[in-house]
């Protein structure tokens, strides 16, 4: 056996020059590759960035609190109308479909990175497995600009739906109140300053489990109101027909679908993984089980639920629907109260994980790690940086409220991508696949069949962004 020569830093394995030939999975895909035919990059050991964000000290259940909040958040709550373009049976079909095809990708992307680190070498972030596995020009041009640009969108937009959630519960106390969208969005980015000092994304781990809770109650209480709006005196008349002419039924196929796509969106596998402690070998998998199970608890009864209760008069907010047209709810007030202050905690933890991969980057450039965490040095740096990005996403978003609006689009460019693209990709390099084997056709269809999806996703939701600009309205209060 070789030698194998591994610094070790803060918990993480750097690679050294030459590699370990035991410990490899004995699969017959594994066994028909030599160790030696796939060499990846050495790794930097003088990446603050790895080493102060991407600390590897957490468990698997540690891990499924932060996938649990990347992936099951108040996104969820747009899966009724994701029914609305596709009616009962394609829309159920369509969530199952989502469910088992991310998951099986994700389970892929981890099974890559858990194989490199018994070669020696542990990837950390996106971009270091894209380098090594498609070359420095597609991490540098692709993934990198992709990965950044759905982070920075994701924070933006779970700052923005906080701010509409302090909104909602503002007007039921004072319906005629004078304050504006962006004075809520401004309190909510004011919330997320504080905690975006966290310094790790281990040290999110309990505001993710708070997270993982909070999803549970505002899914619970949604599912209720669907149910108490349903059996009302004033349950509205309910159409399951699909609307629109023969051209925007086609096109809000594909919009549905990329709605559906984002909610199982997640980008950042890598980065998850990053923060378990060595050796990271099944506890991925054991996080995952834990996210798909808040899932399936969530994800059905909201939008079986919801479109039961409003059919195609479901809105892009199913709180939306719990309003008359005089703001007066159709719920308890106390049960619309809670559902949104349960959203306003969960927004926060959401975007703090999104910020993760962002802080790296910016902390890998700005900090020296010849000197501490905490030590002043480093801590300026990172208080002034973080303040400005948590500025930045909070003017973005009380200046584009309609914020939500490129929520389909976002699937379908950037999740579609991350989620039921590259994994395959990655695994059928990484590991070699022969054209002769099932998997690999399993991959290529995958690969297939939700790029056209993503093609034509971006399509429908460009145009209807174009349909509706006509709203839109720099610092508007919607």
């Amino acid at each position: 056996m070789e030698k194998n020569y591994v610094h070790v830093m803060n918990g993480m394995n750097i690679e050294g020059r030459n590699v370990v030939h035991s410990g490899i999975a004995k699969s017959s895909t594994r066994l028909e590759i030599p160790i030696e035919s796939f060499q990846p990059a050495e790794s930097k050991i003088d990446d603050a960035g790895a080493l102060f964000v991407l600390e590897s000290k957490g468990t698997w259940v540690h891990a499924g609190y932060h996938l649990t909040t990347s992936i099951a958040g108040p996104s969820l709550l747009t899966l009724p109308f994701a029914l609305v373009g596709l009616g009962w049976g394609p829309g159920i079909l369509g969530l199952i479909i989502g469910a088992v095809v991310t998951f099986y990708s994700y389970c892929l992307l981890s099974r890559v990175l858990e194989d490199s680190e018994t070669r020696g070498h542990r990837y950390l972030r996106f971009r270091d497995l894209a380098r090594d596995v498609l070359g420095p020009a597609w991490s540098r041009l692709m993934i990198l600009p992709l990965q950044l640009t759905l982070c920075v969108g994701a924070v933006i937009g779970m700052v923005l739906l906080g701010g509409e959630s302090i909104k909602i519960i503002y007007l039921q106390y004072y319906p005629n109140g004078s304050l504006q969208l962006y004075h809520f969005i401004i309190i909510s980015g004011a919330a997320m300053f504080f905690l975006s000092q966290l310094p790790s994304f281990h040290s999110l781990r309990y505001m993710n489990l708070i997270s993982l809770i909070t999803c549970l109650g505002y899914s619970i209480c949604i599912v209720s109101g669907a149910i108490f709006t349903g059996h009302s005196k004033q349950a509205p008349k309910r159409d399951y027909s699909i609307p629109y002419g023969p051209a925007s039924k086609f096109f809000n196929v594909f919009t549905s679908f990329s709605l559906i796509a984002t909610n199982y969106g997640n980008g950042i596998i890598p980065e998850i993984q990053a923060t378990i402690a060595p050796p990271t070998s099944k506890k991925m998998f054991k996080g995952l089980i834990m996210c798909y199970m808040i899932i399936v608890c969530t994800y059905f009864p909201v939008t079986i639920s919801g479109y039961w209760a409003f059919g195609n008069r479901a809105s892009a907010n199913i709180f939306t629907n719990f309003m008359t047209i005089h703001d007066v709810p159709l719920i308890p007030m106390w049960l619309l109260i809670l559902s949104n202050v349960l959203v306003i905690v969960q927004v926060i933890a959401i975007a703090l994980v999104y910020s993760q991969p962002v802080f790296e980057i910016i902390e890998g450039r700005a900090s020296d790690i010849k000197y501490g965490k905490y030590a002043t040095r480093n801590f300026l740096p990172r208080l002034l940086l973080r303040t400005l990005f948590v500025a930045f996403s909070t003017l973005v978003a009380a200046m584009l409220p309609f914020f939500g609006d490129l929520f389909a689009f976002i699937g379908a460019f950037f999740c579609i991508p991350f989620d039921f693209v590259l994994p395959m990709v990655f695994y059928s390099k990484y590991f070699k696949l022969s054209t002769k084997s099932f998997m690999f056709w399993i991959n290529a269809l995958i690969i297939i069949v939700f790029t056209i999806v993503g093609l034509l996703g971006c399509i429908s939701t460009i145009r209807q962004i174009v349909l509706d600009a006509k709203m839109y309205k720099l610092f508007a209060n919607v």
